[in-house]
């Protein structure tokens, strides 16, 4: 699903609502998902689930190609869990 997929299906749901009302709306809310995750928060989503940041270490990886060994440094990436709800709709 595209970004332009969500929008269209707001402005079924909403009759009157504006493509760019619908992509403003849906801006700011990834806007501030963005900011809080960057925070450091935590974010829930009942019925959808949860993203919160992770912290990954330093470590020593290896080249593919050369086999060499090469230093990672520690980074952060963002953890996604999906709630029980959605998981047992993905499975049927």
């Amino acid at each position: 699903m595209k970004r332009s997929d969500i929008v269209r299906s707001m402005q079924v749901k909403f009759k009157r609502m504006r493509a760019a009302d619908a992509a403003a709306i849906l801006d700011t809310v990834a806007d501030h998902m963005i900011e809080s995750v960057a925070r450091g928060d935590r974010i829930e989503i009942r019925g959808f689930g949860t993203f919160q940041p992770r912290a990954r270490a330093t470590k020593i990886g290896y080249n593919p190609c050369t086999g060499m060994p090469m230093h990672l440094p520690a980074s952060t990436t963002i953890l996604f869990k999906p709630s029980r709800e959605l998981t047992k709709k993905m499975n049927g």
